[in-house]
């Protein structure tokens, strides 16, 4: 296994020539409390589980910090993170809120940060910053492919739903855009009181009503489980789809047999058969007794990424804001590489059905979309 990952790391480095070690201080700034905390944890499962496999576990300082998914806090966690602790990067941020936030800060402190998963638009569009690195997502990323999917499968209407946040309005906005660009209509769309939402019965009754041709929503957490379950209760006829942390592999059985049928979009899928992907899941597995999600392969990316560029010329924060963007390989997702015109990550967007299989809920591929990029959308390094 550390061959697989020492051979990884190479690859990543050989155009840079020989490999630096020094210990390296990392800020893991995600929420631990809240209704987004369980994504903090599989980040955080990824992340260790990335270096643990290397062997380099003890070359990196580890200090975690809870953005409460709060933008003023997590604001003030970067700061001590940066000025207190003194971190060579920092690594996280789950909120589009927080990562909204954080951005000037990070630009002006040129310290470097791998998001993990926040995908606010913004802060690889007109926001980016050489420091600001993202190996997840970005909203609109998830969101288009589905879009335009859906407008080639014959659905004409559409009726949407979301978490009144950022990363709600831009996930929405995305994916209607290019719905719309493929001849559908939006007929009705509605969001809901982010983290405050359990009763989901006056907004469900309204998209029922509106009679579209499809209800595509963005929950994810907490939030997902319950709107899945309560829309699956309703015994709503219209099809369900939705940006794919809906139906996230790190929640989905907790929904139970409410989730079969849901179609959705996401960047990762547990099920994908390649070599890199199997060696990822079966790892995941012996070490949490789990298989791994969205949530964990963005960890473990991040940590992948920030070794190779760590080997490639140091940690000091400079080095690593030139060489994180450089970093290239196939990983558990597919091929993923870094954007020069927006550090935003480039990779395949997997259309997915949840099924039931051997008694086990499971993801079905239905389509790849390759190499999904972003426009600059404003970015200016």
């Amino acid at each position: 296994m550390k061959r697989f990952f020492a051979g990884l790391l190479v690859v990543l480095t050989l155009l840079n020539g020989g490999v630096v070690r020094a210990d390296t201080k990392v800020g893991l700034l995600l929420p631990n409390t809240g209704v987004l905390a369980a994504l903090g944890t599989a980040i955080s499962e990824g992340f260790l589980l990335a270096l643990d496999e290397a062997g380099r576990s003890d070359e990196f300082t580890l200090i975690t910090e809870d953005t409460e998914i709060k933008p003023a806090i997590g604001l003030a966690k970067a700061r001590k993170l940066v000025y207190q602790d003194e971190v060579d990067v920092i690594v996280g941020v789950v909120s589009s809120g927080v990562l909204g936030a954080l951005r000037d800060f990070i630009h002006g402190a040129e310290t470097p940060l791998i998001v993990a998963n926040a995908g606010n638009n913004h802060a690889t569009g007109r926001d980016c910053s050489p420091y600001i690195m993202r190996v997840s997502f970005s909203n609109g990323q998830i969101n288009r492919p589905i879009g335009t999917w859906l407008a080639e499968q014959g659905v004409k209407t559409a009726y949407t739903l979301a978490a009144d946040y950022a990363a709600g309005h831009q996930m929405i906005e995305s994916f209607g855009k290019a719905f719309t660009d493929g001849g559908g209509t939006i007929i009705g769309s509605e969001f809901t009181p982010f983290g405050q939402t359990k009763d989901f019965s006056a907004y469900l009754t309204k998209a029922q009503a509106a009679g579209a041709d499809a209800i595509f929503v963005f929950y994810a957490g907490s939030e997902a489980i319950n709107f899945v379950k309560q829309y699956h209760s309703f015994n709503i006829k219209t099809p369900l789809y939705g940006s794919g942390f809906l139906t996230s592999p790190l929640y989905v059985e907790a929904q139970g047999d409410a989730a079969i049928g849901v179609i959705a979009a996401l960047h990762y899928l547990p099920t994908l058969d390649t070599p890199e992907n199997k060696i990822f899941v079966d790892a995941y597995r012996k070490k949490y007794g789990t298989i791994p999600s969205e949530y964990a392969v963005q960890g473990y990316d991040a940590a992948l990424s920030l070794m190779a560029a760590v080997d490639a010329g140091g940690n000091s924060r400079a080095a690593l804001a030139q060489n994180l963007p450089k970093i290239r390989y196939t990983g558990p997702r597919g091929p993923l590489r870094i954007d020069p015109k927006t550090n935003n990550i480039i990779q395949n967007i997997y259309i997915y059905d949840t099924v039931r299989k051997n008694g086990v809920l499971t993801q079905k591929r239905l389509a790849t979309i390759p190499g999904v990029r972003d426009d600059a959308a404003g970015c200016k390094m």
